[in-house]
């Protein structure tokens, strides 16, 4: 069983909206549990229990927020090197383009990266101009198809990428489904 966290930090609920569309996107992979957490109910187990995590935050100055920083500095730093191995992917929203929002989720991976980590950003479109090679971001509420589609994607993929690399579920490689889309012998 693939088992998927979104632990997620929000002020105003726009992140927490994100959140819940990356958990749907996580869903669509079968054999995969997810839990979304708020940092308010969080706890290290939690972390613990995941295979793949996905961290969201508001951007805050470009970076992550105060109480997400918090929350790996004091309630996972006695499980450093004990999540090693993980597979990490980010998200953050921010009040207007502009804001940071790339920026924060390269903090966050960061973050995740320094506890040993394995992250990733995607790299096929979302939607026709929509992508998310840092992770998933949005101004302000995920309102736009193109942004729901996005924390979708990258629900889906970190479900897939620990689907095959901690459960050796080859069939679930994103290379190898397209392929399987676009038939034998197509290019």
């Amino acid at each position: 069983m693939n088992h998927i966290l979104v632990l997620f930090d929000s002020h105003t609920g726009n992140t927490a909206k994100m959140a819940r569309l990356v958990a749907e996107g996580a869903a669509r992979i079968p054999d995969t549990e997810t839990r979304l957490r708020s940092l308010d109910e969080a706890t290290a187990a939690d972390v613990l229990w995941c295979d793949g995590l996905a961290l969201g935050s508001p951007t805050n100055m470009g970076l992550l927020s105060w109480k997400m920083k918090r929350f790996w500095d004091e309630a996972m730093l006695e499980h450093w090197m004990k999540i090693d191995g993980k597979i990490g992917c980010a998200f953050s929203s921010s009040g207007g383009w502009g804001g940071g929002t790339e920026l924060a989720c390269q903090s966050l991976l960061t973050v995740l990266v320094n506890f040993g980590f394995l992250v990733f950003g995607v790299t096929d479109y979302a939607t026709s101009l929509t992508t998310l090679h840092y992770g998933a971001v949005t101004a302000r509420e995920p309102r736009s198809e193109d942004t729901q589609a996005a924390c979708r994607l990258l629900g889906q993929r970190l479900a897939e990428w620990t689907a095959v690399f901690l459960h050796g579920r080859a069939e679930q490689h994103p290379a190898r489904k397209l392929a399987e889309r676009r038939g034998p012998g197509a290019a």
